[in-house]
């Protein structure tokens, strides 16, 4: 009777209640069901938002002071910090002025297969862009975006000819936006210019309207105390000095005999003082990028990603692979620090043949030879 009953209680339930755990009531016939109070909703006003608005979410990066951080949601974006770099084009780069990078120094190795620079392999594969260091090309160019390089560290920017309509990458200067025109007077003045000159090259009105930023001009024609970067050595060459992010060089003298520029005097980056001729090429300003230097990877697998391999110290090595290896502890045996092949690599140990003298040197950089750059107040 109690089997009968509880068949006959069950029979109504449906399949997913008697799947559930949870346990199903009967009300009483003459008691109905408790009503519930209507839910109280404010008033519209101003301040409650529409439900077809979107809610703002949490901001994944942040801008702090030149540089982007990123809210840690992995650990590799936790300590990752990039340069604030909006400005630059999202697309892919112009392709005619673009050749893959297949058999290119790969793993740092030389034509014979042997590895002559450590620590380089793998890595995304890239697109050499060919970036015009010469600056021949005369008249004015149009600036038509700022690029992200792959391959070195300062931006570049794509240029076109206003009158031939030719395309050409440069080493873009810091502030550098898109619509902006250059210039570049390697091939002389204009007759255009000179005429608004008055028919004679005074060197203050002639700085004034050639000297601005991304203008290319020999360089007995900038003043001196100029910024700039992408400097030759030669004339009929291409730039070869001040060519990464944020880099510049200073005019520092000029000598001239009967009134004409005979040499050049720059001061680098690196402190050093040196000669140039005086046609050689340089680009008024300072190399794009400054706040490279700032930036943190966040972790080992985005150094791989640009071709950097892993640095074994020397004491962690074998006798057979290293001048430091060996031993019991963590001790290189009483040995002046070396490279791998036994070349003193500290105490301002010299390797230049004595008889190979730069004569274009003025005064070397300054070299602190391991100790600490005294702060000066």
């Amino acid at each position: 009777m109690l089997a009968s009953s509880h068949s006959a209680s069950t029979a109504h339930l449906c399949a997913r209640c008697l799947r559930s755990y949870a346990t199903v009531t009967k009300l009483p016939q003459n008691r109905a069901p408790k009503k519930l109070a209507p839910r109280r909703t404010l008033a519209p006003s101003a301040v409650t938002r529409d439900a077809s608005v979107e809610k703002t979410s949490t901001p994944l990066s942040t801008v702090s002071g030149v540089l982007r951080v990123y809210k840690p949601r992995t650990p590799g974006l936790r300590h990752l910090k990039r340069p604030v770099n909006d400005h630059l084009w999202k697309g892919e780069p112009y392709k005619k002025l673009t050749f893959p990078k297949k058999g290119h120094g790969l793993g740092g190795r030389n034509n014979r297969g042997r590895i002559t620079t450590r620590h380089r392999g793998g890595g995304h594969k890239r697109r050499i862009r060919m970036v015009d260091f010469q600056r021949f090309s005369p008249g004015g160019h149009t600036v038509d975006r700022i690029e992200y390089d792959p391959n070195r560290s300062a931006h570049i920017a794509l240029l076109t000819n206003q009158k031939s309509g030719d395309k050409s990458y440069i080493v873009a200067a810091d502030g550098m936006r898109a619509g902006d025109t250059v210039h570049s007077y390697r091939a002389g003045i204009p007759a255009e210019l000179l005429k608004s000159m008055g028919g004679v090259m005074d060197p203050g009105v002639l700085a004034t309207k050639t000297a601005l930023r991304g203008n290319c001009l020999p360089i007995r024609l900038i003043p001196m105390g100029t910024q700039i970067y992408c400097v030759g050595s030669q004339k009929d060459r291409a730039a070869v000095f001040c060519r990464s992010a944020g880099t510049y060089a200073i005019v520092v003298s000029k000598e001239e005999n009967r009134k004409k520029v005979k040499e050049v005097v720059v001061r680098l980056q690196s402190g050093e003082v040196r000669k140039v001729d005086p046609d050689a090429c340089a680009t008024i300003g300072v190399a794009s990028n400054p706040n490279f230097h700032f930036r943190q990877l966040g972790k080992a697998g985005r150094a791989r990603w640009l071709g950097r391999r892993p640095t074994v110290r020397g004491v962690a090595m074998n006798t057979v692979d290293h001048p430091h290896g060996g031993g019991r502890g963590k001790t290189k045996g009483n040995k002046p620090p070396v490279s791998p092949w036994g070349i003193l690599a500290k105490s301002g140990y010299k390797t230049r043949d004595k008889r190979k003298v730069n004569r274009q040197l003025v005064k070397e950089r300054p070299r602190m030879q391991g100790k600490r750059q005294a702060v000066t107040k």
